[in-house]
């Protein structure tokens, strides 16, 4: 079955505090954003990958791809005011309704490879496939003024790729933009269907603050 990856990357990255958006700052000499191309393609080289940019920031991509030889193959899709627009633009380039696709986070370069090939797998058997972790904190619920203990056991961390069956989920975002999405996996719930949920890795984080910048330069030397 064929199969494409979405990779997301239309943040500003204000949190990080920088003038340049976090997917492309330097990680490890290279911006982020090349990292998280380089695991789809390594995870399967036949995969085609679909990057969604703000169309303001197509030439800037353009330079670093010139200023650091990279040649991993994919197209460039213009991205949404949102990011449920952004994954919905991604989606609809794909000319065939059949086939699997994972929406990536494009600054989660961590991901591993047993992850994406287990998400395309699952996906292809259930319908979806949802990466999440355990929680190691206690957690609790705060509620007009006042805080209430939740079992964590109940409770996982969600990540992606998420990856489902392409004509399905085309088919979910059809639905008018809503709140409640906040990922895809609500969106294809939303639809009716039911997700199925596959062990994440925990280095997957999403880089979204200088912390997170350093503890992922930690994690490319380790």
């Amino acid at each position: 079955m064929k199969k494409y990856a979405v990779i997301v990357a239309g943040g500003k990255g204000t949190r990080m505090g920088r003038e340049l958006p976090k997917q492309f700052l330097p990680l490890g000499g290279k911006p982020l954003l090349m990292h998280t191309l380089d695991k789809f393609q390594a995870s399967d080289p036949d995969c085609e990958l679909i990057l969604v940019l703000p169309s303001s920031e197509f030439e800037l991509w353009r330079s670093l791809i010139e200023k650091h030889s990279f040649d991993v193959s994919h197209s460039l899709v213009k991205g949404g005011q949102s990011r449920f627009q952004s994954v919905k633009n991604g989606i609809s380039s794909i000319s065939s309704d059949e086939g699997l696709v994972a929406i990536h986070d494009g600054v989660r370069p961590f991901v591993t490879k047993t992850v994406i090939k287990h998400a395309f797998e699952t996906a292809q058997k259930e319908g979806s496939a949802i990466p999440v972790v355990t929680l190691k904190d206690s957690i609790r619920k705060v509620e007009e003024g006042n805080s209430i203990f939740q079992d964590r056991n109940q409770f996982r961390l969600v990540q992606t790729p998420q990856t489902f069956r392409l004509e399905e989920i085309k088919k979910a975002f059809e639905a008018e933009e809503s709140d409640f999405f906040t990922d895809d996996a609500t969106v294809y719930e939303h639809s009716g269907k039911q997700v199925t949920l596959i062990e994440g890795n925990r280095e997957n984080i999403k880089i979204t603050t200088p912390e997170d910048l350093d503890y992922a330069e930690y994690l490319l030397r380790k």
